[in-house]
């Protein structure tokens, strides 16, 4: 299934998306009726999707696609959103080279354990929103393709072998990293936590409908591709990412797991090739859709 949060005639809902009719099932009134919940949002269709999984076979798609104004999937209420740094072969290398990485020396391109960082809640961004360019913070404005896992079921102490249990589907994130504000404050929260920093969508696929493991991303800027590879390229895979963050960290329905972005974004470059106003990032990753923003 693919789940959906729009807004359509001034109203806020969330549905199930029929990519074969581009038609959407609204759910939100049908989820209030059956959970006492009057919040319209994915959230809490993930906390009480087993209640309710019998009812939502049963939706007919009522809604056209094209008429409604996409919202990125998990914004309200906010959940946690961890981002993976350095956990693609190939990008760890062009980033450690770049001379922007200022937490490792020159060599020493893999890390030995995931690099976890956080973004806050206030840069989710929806597909087809713009993207701040901050021109008064940063000059250099750059994108990063990522798989971003959704968690559907609660866990702490997660093992490797249990890990997909937890998993509600998957969406695409764009982790907009201002590069010297990273490399300025020798750490990454602020240069990758900028509002409107973490365009995510279009929607969310179930994980019963792609193998999260061997998925082809692809990234183009104003039509030219600059990133491309699979899943089965990431250094630390999602089942390892699940127990090193869940051993101490209580995973809730709705938290986001981003993976990592392969080789290719701006700072692989020479000269490096920045983001400028204007220019418009398309992200595709196989089964999920495409998350397209601008920057303003």
């Amino acid at each position: 299934m693919k789940f959906i949060a729009f807004e359509y005639d001034g109203t806020q809902d969330i549905g199930i998306l029929d990519s074969s009719t581009d038609k959407i099932a609204p759910l939100g009134n049908i989820l209030a009726k059956h959970i006492d919940n009057n919040t319209h949002d994915l959230v809490a269709l993930i906390k009480y999707f087993s209640e309710i999984t019998g009812i939502l076979d049963n939706q007919k798609g009522i809604l056209d696609f094209s008429k409604v104004k996409l919202k990125a999937p998990i914004s309200n209420p906010p959940k946690n959103i961890m981002c993976v740094g350095k956990n693609y072969f190939e990008h760890a290398q062009e980033f450690t080279q770049s001379g922007f990485d200022a937490t490792s020396k020159r060599g020493d391109n893999i890390p030995d354990h995931p690099i976890i960082f956080t973004k806050p809640a206030s840069a989710i961004l929806a597909s087809e929103e713009k993207i701040k360019s901050h021109k008064n913070l940063t000059k250099q404005l750059d994108y990063e393709a990522e798989l971003a896992v959704i968690i559907g079921k609660q866990g702490t102490g997660i093992k490797k072998e249990n890990a997909f249990d937890h998993v509600f589907g998957y969406t695409i994130i764009n982790d907009i990293t201002g590069r010297d504000l990273q490399l300025k404050h020798r750490q990454w929260f602020i240069g990758k936590s900028l509002d409107t920093s973490c365009p995510m969508g279009p929607w969310i696929t179930s994980a019963d409908e792609v193998d999260a493991e061997n998925l082809n991303i692809k990234c183009w800027v104003n039509g030219e591709l600059r990133q491309e590879a699979n899943t089965r390229d990431l250094i630390f895979d999602i089942p390892t990412l699940i127990e090193t963050i869940s051993s101490g960290i209580t995973l809730q329905p709705g938290d986001i797991i981003s993976t990592g972005t392969p080789a290719g974004v701006g700072i692989g470059f020479d000269p490096p090739r920045f983001l400028s106003s204007g220019d418009t990032i398309r992200i595709e990753i196989e089964g999920l859709g495409h998350l397209i923003n601008k920057v303003a």
